[in-house]
């Protein structure tokens, strides 16, 4: 009896998935255990595994296609078997496509992308220059643009022909040698970027939809203070030299952050209904920016973890979230969360609460500034950090306090040992 693989459930939060490789193709021998899809999901890239031995007789949906939890994505049995009975409707309706779809080989291509094909196709279709040089339309004006005599390009299409990507690469010299007076005088043609629709990935659904409802749910206010920073950048210098592991300012950050967290346990809470949760646990989320937009990996009880140990695992978390490989309990229980954009130069801004934590911190960069110390303006370094609270779980007295304390933690970073 031929069996279906379903998509499975593979977040807490899941709704679809989308088919981001397949690792096997019709036709393969198939064992239990063996990875047989990559899939998206609104956290991670995970992996669908068989759980039973079989040939693959069916491949569903395409690469790029999205699944609903259940929908069926593929079909194992013994080489040969009559799965008809158990393709009815599924081609159709795993992927939301209609039933202009059409099979070419393996290829599902809907009418809409055979179109598509079509108009790319003459777009890139074949011009004749002076009856003797082939290139694409957009490969003469882009050559025309540059200054190029097309008639020089070696072209790398079909039959030598030019295309886009041969002006690109081209070397060579343009065909006349302009003065500076020529440019400053002449009209200057530029090209156009290309307005593009861009799919929007199962992460960055599940990012509109929470910081959505968190904007518009959670009463937010926002605090700021002012850092000086030269106390807490002399003693990372210290450690390290003194250690392997490199301690970054964000470690620092953290730590202080959670040592706070066990000061101001109203800070380290979550709303529920009409009841207040305050943690006894520090679980402090660090929000990773990928392409899709933003990963936040927890590093689980921060207050009891030195900063060689927040160091090295926040690293660790940070590469994964880069490369799409956390686990989903990578990204669950936090309890408070950073978002640090300093590194880009950003020096103040104001974060969106990541629920359900009742507040987040925004980093700011490290600056050099003029400050009076003793009467006198001397050189200083200071960074601005601002907290973002849920008004129904956190007063502004609460904040300021837990901000006072972060501030004095950083000014003081050698109090953190005690």
């Amino acid at each position: 009896m031929a069996i279906k693989i379903e998509m499975p459930k593979l977040s807490d939060t899941m709704e679809e998935g989308v088919i981001a490789k397949w690792n096997v193709q019709e036709g393969d021998k198939i064992s239990a255990g063996d990875i047989i899809a990559e899939v998206e999901t609104d956290k991670a890239t995970m992996d669908v595994e068989a759980f039973d031995d079989g040939t693959l007789l069916k491949i569903i949906p395409a690469e790029g296609d999205a699944v609903p939890l259940g929908g069926l994505i593929a079909i194992i049995g013994e080489e040969g078997e009559d799965i008809s009975g158990l393709l009815d409707g599924a081609e159709s309706s795993s992927n939301g496509s209609d039933s202009s779809s059409v099979n070419v080989g393996k290829e599902k291509i809907s009418e809409e992308k055979r179109e598509s094909k079509i108009e790319e196709s003459k777009s890139d279709s074949i011009a004749s220059v002076d009856g003797r040089v082939k290139a694409s339309p957009l490969a003469k004006k882009m050559a025309e643009d540059k200054g190029i005599d097309i008639a020089s390009v070696n072209g790398s299409g079909p039959d030598g022909r030019i295309v886009k990507k041969d002006i690109e690469d081209f070397k060579g010299g343009s065909s006349s040698t302009k003065s500076a007076a020529d440019f400053a005088s002449a009209p200057r043609s530029f090209q156009s970027l290309e307005s593009k629709e861009v799919k929007v990935s199962q992460m960055r659904k599940t990012i509109a939809r929470r910081l959505s409802e968190s904007k518009f749910t959670n009463p937010h206010f926002y605090e700021t203070v002012d850092i000086d920073m030269k106390a807490a950048m002399a003693a990372r210098s210290a450690m390290n030299e003194a250690n392997e592991v490199k301690i970054s300012f964000n470690d620092i950050v953290v730590k202080a952050c959670a040592i706070a967290l066990t000061r101001h346990q109203a800070i380290n809470s979550s709303w529920h209904d009409d009841t207040i949760m305050e943690y006894g646990d520090v679980h402090v989320a660090v929000a990773v920016a990928i392409d899709e937009g933003l990963m936040t990996p927890v590093i689980t009880h921060a207050d009891k973890k030195g900063l060689a140990e927040i160091s090295a695992e926040t690293r660790e978390l940070a590469g994964l979230a880069r490369d799409r490989k956390l686990q989903p309990e990578q990204m669950e229980g936090s309890t408070f969360t950073i978002s640090n954009l300093g590194m880009f130069g950003i020096e103040e801004f104001t974060a969106i609460i990541n629920p359900p934590n009742a507040c987040i911190l925004a980093v700011g960069a490290i600056r050099d500034v003029p400050v009076v110390e003793n009467g006198e303006v001397v050189p200083g370094k200071r960074m601005k950090i601002t907290l973002s609270s849920d008004h129904r779980i956190v007063d502004g007295a609460k904040a300021a306090q837990f901000l006072n304390t972060v501030k004095g933690l950083l000014e003081n970073p050698l109090s953190m040992l005690l």
